[in-house]
């Protein structure tokens, strides 16, 4: 079901930035990072089963973060960093990430990505998938006081980008990126291919809803005028493209 975006008021020039979460936004990494859990589980912990499956319930999420909110061992994050960073080769673009971003430079959209990575490993990242080129900033969760789902990681984009929140929306897969976005007084987009669950991000309260990541481009579109809010008691539809309107006031795919 396709629908039509509504962008609140407050941003009479439209949308001048965007900032994207990377894990499962732009990238396919789920798979790597559930091995890259397992293996540092085994290493630090020992026997038994390496609880993957909790792991992923904190999409979004610094993993010191998550390590420390499910009990496990700090220790746990360098073997971590180390077998992500042996498998990267199998981290792939989301299909029609680079001609996205390609088309909102065009359209001279602000881009910054926001991530529960530490930067240096965000950045290694795009630039071994060539997306680092298409993007103005890269903020990772080590280089902000408090990571996702504060605020601070989507102001210090916006800070670099000198863009003021009510121009701006955040792209994210789980519901610290939308909590985030929130907090810093942007429009919090729900994007449906990342790694969370319909159910989990419409419970989250997103202000718009993403079935693709070509769903954007609506949100962006400089020919198109920002119309007026909708009422606030909507929610956001599903498989396609819908808005709530909210005013300024108003774990990165995956840990990492």
């Amino acid at each position: 079901m396709a629908g039509v975006a509504v962008r609140r008021s407050g941003a009479p020039g439209g949308v001048r930035a965007v900032v994207l979460d990377l894990d499962g936004v732009l990238v396919d990494s789920l798979a790597v990072a559930r091995e890259a859990f397992a293996l540092a589980y085994a290493e630090v912990v020992g026997g038994g089963v390496a609880p993957v499956d909790e792991y992923c319930r904190h999409p979004g999420r610094y993993l010191p973060d998550v390590l420390r909110l499910m009990g496990l061992p700090a220790a746990m994050a360098d073997p971590f960093v180390r077998e992500s960073n042996r498998l990267a080769h199998l981290v792939t673009p989301v299909p029609g990430a680079a001609g996205l971003l390609g088309v909102l430079r065009g359209r001279g959209i602000g881009l910054a990505v926001a991530t529960g990575r530490s930067g240096v490993r965000a950045r290694d990242l795009l630039g071994r998938l060539d997306l680092l080129r298409l993007v103005d900033h890269v903020v990772g969760s080590d280089e902000v006081a408090h990571p996702k789902p504060a605020p601070d990681i989507v102001r210090r984009a916006l800070e670099l980008l000198d863009v003021a929140p009510a121009d701006a929306l955040m792209v994210g897969d789980a519901p610290s990126d939308l909590a985030s976005a929130r907090a810093a007084g942007v429009l919090a987009v729900a994007a449906l291919w990342g790694e969370s669950d319909a159910a989990t991000l419409l419970a989250a309260g997103p202000d718009v809803v993403l079935a693709g990541l070509g769903e954007l481009l609506p949100l962006c579109d400089p020919s198109c005028p920002a119309p007026g809010a909708t009422p606030p008691g909507d929610r956001p539809a599903t498989g396609g493209l819908a808005a709530l309107g909210r005013g300024p006031d108003g774990v990165d795919g995956h840990a990492g």
